[in-house]
């Protein structure tokens, strides 16, 4: 009577599940804006010098530049202190207001890398805390630092303090979504998962994306802006009083009286009747579980010293180092396609949708591994076609093509990140699940600090950066056929069964081509159980 089988007798997708999915789409909305928001307060719209009046009334013989002016009469070029701005709707950046452009264009790139700098180091720590305390304090924690982040930023006025506190926004960049990720996941029946987790994270992440721009646009200003952005994370101190911890945790930690309140208080929220020998016979089981095991705890340094799960840890981190790269690229690459980044980053966020819709309608009968590995294929068909045609077509004259392949683009990149997410999920054990995930996505944010190097390949040659992008995603697609199926099987909740987890299967296999001819064994023993 193992976890599964018990959850499913309580409820696998019922009240209490929904009641789990609408935070989780609460937390992707927070999660989206505050992400975002190194994009949002940054932009920098199209300026010219003005030059002293004192000296050239209206601007009369001199020849205005974007950094500086030349004086017409002496032809020397003197460097400006004064600039105007063409706003967006009247919005102010902290760009516009600072005048972080020009020769101190790189105060706002010192500012972002610290928030890179904290996103590596607070998805370490959160992941290890959400081992140690559990998932729900966790994500709590995280959820409300990064809001203090930005909440602080607000108040800056200079480089060293907009530092300080874009490092403690950073702390939570991808923690705050994944540990209620990981939550949802652990909760869900394994049949609703892709529904369940893609629809919500299509729909709630995509309203954060849409509606970030016109919230900046309306409060006019990068401070207010991120008030409105932060304030609503305080809605996660009502968590603890609908939602439970992990019962899969829990087991880890061997607390199965815990576990199995968790359990019935589910029961009793969805509605089910489960009879007591049910529970008595799950905490036998587990407790005989944890006896016939060592006593050493797992930890994910231990998914290196076995041969299959290091396999499989290596190739998730060079994954999480591809998609990370790619989606960072194409999502802020807004500018200069003939149509205000405003707008394109708005209505492009509208992709999630047919993106999560994408996966609810194929990732089951494909398989997960079919999914990550097509994902990853289209996606750097898809990229490479898009970047040729934004590199060779007149924004001018072609804005609404430019924006549709923008759009395509970025349709490709969120579908192969979606993808990834609850493939690598599955992968991992449950004992270090948390750390697991934390410790991929920590590669993927480390290796994010290439992007700005892969753009600015683009000046030596425009589609350069494409056609990188691309060859990554190939490699990425082809590292996925060296990864085992999860679809229908029982996953791994220690180290060794992560080790004996897709024992015997070919890297060729996937189940909408085996269904009938070939069947896994663990695959065959759930269809038993059923």
């Amino acid at each position: 009577m193992d976890f599964e089988r018990v959850l499913d007798k309580c409820g696998s997708f019922g009240r209490y599940q929904l009641i789990l999915l609408i935070l989780y789409g609460y937390t992707n909305i927070l999660s989206s804006m505050h992400y975002f928001s190194q994009t949002i307060i940054s932009f920098t719209p199209a300026h010219s010098c003005v030059p002293p009046q004192d000296l050239y009334p209206f601007g009369s013989n001199v020849s205005i530049q974007s950094c500086s002016f030349i004086d017409l009469s002496d032809q020397n070029e003197y460097q400006c202190n004064q600039w105007d701005y063409e706003l967006e709707s009247g919005y102010t950046s902290i760009t516009t207001e600072m005048n972080w452009i020009c020769e101190d264009g790189y105060k706002l790139a010192v500012g972002q890398s610290f928030f890179f700098v904290g996103s590596v180091l607070g998805t370490i720590f959160f992941g290890y805390l959400a081992d140690r305390i559990g998932r729900l304090p966790a994500c709590i924690l995280t959820t409300l630092t990064g809001a203090l982040g930005d909440f602080l930023t607000s108040f800056v006025s200079s480089l060293p303090l907009f530092s300080i506190t874009r490092f403690i926004s950073g702390l939570s960049t991808d923690t705050q979504y994944m540990l209620m990720y990981i939550l949802v996941f652990e909760y869900l029946s394994p049949k609703r998962r892709t529904f369940g987790l893609n629809i919500v994270l299509a729909c709630f992440y995509s309203v954060g994306l849409m509606i970030s721009p016109w919230i900046a646009i309306w409060v006019g200003t990068w401070r207010r802006y991120l008030w409105a952005a932060s304030l609503p994370a305080l809605g996660v101190l009502l968590y603890p009083c609908v939602l439970f911890e992990s019962a899969e945790w829990l087991l880890t930690k061997g607390k199965f009286e815990k576990a199995t309140q968790t359990l019935k208080r589910i029961a009793k929220i969805n509605g089910r009747q489960v009879d007591e020998s049910v529970f008595d016979e799950f905490i036998k089981h587990y407790r005989e579980k944890m006896n016939s095991q060592q006593e050493t705890s797992d930890t994910f340094m231990g998914m290196l010293r076995t041969p299959r799960l290091r396999k499989f840890t290596i190739i998730l981190f060079l994954k999480s180092a591809i998609i990370t790269v790619a989606f960072d690229i194409v999502s802020r690459n807004m500018e200069g396609v003939g149509t205000s980044p405003f707008k394109l980053f708005s209505y492009t966020g509208i992709v999630y949708l047919p993106a999560g819709f994408t996966i609810i309608l194929l990732q089951n009968i494909i398989g997960r591994k079919g999914m990550a590995c097509a994902t990853l294929l289209g996606g750097a068909i898809t990229t490479a076609v898009t970047g040729y045609m934004v590199a060779t077509l007149d924004p001018a004259n072609h804005a609404l093509v430019l924006a549709l392949m923008v759009g395509l683009g970025r349709y490709g990149v969120v579908l192969a990140y979606d993808a990834e997410a609850q493939y690598a999920a599955e992968i991992i054990p449950t004992s270090v699940r948390g750390r697991g995930l934390s410790n991929i996505h920590v590669v993927g944010y480390a290796c994010g600090f290439c992007s700005s190097y892969i753009i600015f390949l683009g000046t030596i040659f425009k589609p350069l950066p494409s056609i990188f992008i691309s060859i990554l995603l190939f490699i990425g697609a082809a590292l996925c056929l060296t990864l085992p199926e999860t679809l229908r099987k029982k996953l791994p909740q220690t180290l060794a069964d992560g080790e004996a987890f897709g024992v015997g299967e070919k890297w060729y296999f996937f189940p909408c081509f085996h269904r009938k001819t070939e069947t896994p064994v663990e695959e065959a023993i759930e269809q038993k159980k059923f």
